[in-house]
C-alpha cells in the first residue's frame, strides 16, 4: 500500500510544478506584447527621464502580468521541497521554453493556405491585412531575446533559491514574508537587467544607459508586485499546511531547509 504521506508530497509537487510551468512558459509566449501600465489604469504616461536622455513610461511586457505567480510558486516550492525542488523544476522549465521557441520557429516557415490568407485579408474596417505576417511577427523572437530570456530565468531562479535558503537558516520557519521578499529583491534585480543586457546590448543596438533605464522600470514593477502579493503566499502556505497536516508540513519544511527533500 502506498504511503499516504508520499502520495501527498507527490501530488503537491505536481500541482506546484504545473502552476510554475504553465505561467513561466505562457509569460514567455505573451511577452511579445508591450502595454502601457498608466493608460491601462486610465492615467497619462509619467514621462520620466533617465540619465538625461531616455524618456520612459511604465510600458511593460504582457508576460510581466503573470510573472509574479512564478515568484510565489518558486517560494512555496522552495519552502516545502528545498533547493533540489526549485532547481529541478527550473531546468525542466528552461528546456520546455527552448522547445516552445523551437516549435514556433519551425511552424513560422510553413507555407500558409491560400484560403486562410483570403478570409483574413482585411480587418473589420476594410484595411488590408496579412495574417501570416502578423502571426510570424507576434510569435517569432530574435535569438538574442531567447538566449537572454533563458539565461535570466535560470540565473534568477538559482539566485532566488540560494538567498531564500540563506534567509531561512536565519529566520527558521517564521518570517515567511522576509525570505520571500528578500529572495525576490535580489533575484529579480539580476533577472531584470540580464535579459535586457543580453538581448538588446550584446545582441542588439541599445546603449548601456538604455538597458539600465528600462531595467529600472521592470525591476520597480516586479518588486512592487511581489510585495503586494505577499498575502497570497501566506494563503497558499495555509492551504498546503491544511492539506498535508501539521506534522507532515513541518517535516517537509525541515527536510527542505536541510536539503534532504525526497525530490
Amino acid at each position: 500500500m502506498t504511503d499516504p504521506s508520499i502520495k501527498k508530497r507527490t501530488n503537491l509537487f505536481v500541482i506546484l510544478a504545473s502552476i510554475f510551468l504553465t505561467n513561466a512558459i505562457l509569460a514567455e509566449v505573451i511577452g511579445v506584447k508591450i502595454f502601457s501600465g498608466e493608460k491601462t489604469l486610465g492615467f497619462e504616461p509619467v514621462n520620466w527621464t533617465f540619465f538625461g536622455e531616455y524618456v520612459l513610461d511604465f510600458n511593460l511586457t504582457a508576460g510581466a502580468v503573470i510573472w509574479p505567480i512564478v515568484f510565489i510558486t518558486t517560494d512555496i516550492i522552495n519552502e516545502y521541497f528545498g533547493k533540489k525542488g526549485v532547481r529541478k523544476i527550473s531546468f525542466i522549465t528552461a528546456g520546455l521554453i527552448a522547445y516552445v521557441f523551437l516549435v514556433i520557429s519551425l511552424v513560422t516557415v510553413l507555407v500558409p493556405a491560400d484560403f486562410w490568407l483570403e478570409v483574413n485579408a482585411t480587418t473589420p474596417d476594410g484595411t488590408p491585412f496579412n495574417i501570416n505576417y502578423a502571426f510570424n511577427l507576434i510569435f517569432t523572437q530574435g535569438l538574442g531575446i531567447i538566449i537572454g530570456s533563458l539565461t535570466a530565468f535560470l540565473l534568477g531562479q538559482l539566485i532566488d533559491v540560494y538567498v531564500f535558503q540563506k534567509l531561512r537558516a536565519v529566520t527558521g520557519p517564521k518570517l515567511i514574508w522576509l525570505r520571500a521578499t528578500g529572495s525576490t529583491f535580489v533575484s529579480q534585480f539580476i533577472d531584470s537587467f540580464v535579459v535586457l543586457g543580453i538581448a538588446f546590448y550584446v545582441f542588439g543596438n541599445w546603449g548601456l544607459s538604455q538597458v539600465l533605464a528600462v531595467g529600472i522600470i521592470n525591476y520597480i514593477y516586479k518588486f512592487t508586485v511581489a510585495i503586494l502579493l505577499t498575502p497570497l503566499l501566506y494563503v497558499g502556505h495555509g492551504l498546503i499546511d491544511r492539506y498535508l497536516g501539521k506534522d507532515l508540513a513541518d517535516q517537509m519544511m525541515e527536510e527542505a531547509s536541510e536539503d534532504t527533500s525526497f525530490i
